[in-house]
């Protein structure tokens, strides 16, 4: 599986996540249980909730060239 590059929304969302990581999830999925599981996170310590926030943007990144592979 070849390596990809994050586009440049992508890129930003992850910095924006080592601030406001609940605002990167909400940016890329909406008002979805990641969302408020997020928030739940970044509540109990930063550090949890930064890393969910970078699980979320790089799992809808697999997803989306995926979709791009497959048609």
């Amino acid at each position: 599986m070849p390596a990809t590059v994050s586009s440049t929304p992508n890129v930003i969302l992850y910095f924006v996540a080592l601030v406001l990581p609940p605002v990167a999830v909400f940016f890329k999925r909406g008002c979805t249980a990641d969302f408020w599981i997020n928030i739940c996170l970044t509540i109990l310590g930063w550090i949890p909730g930064i890393l969910h926030a970078w699980y979320i943007i790089s799992r809808s990144e697999r997803q989306e060239s995926n979709v791009v592979t497959s048609s």
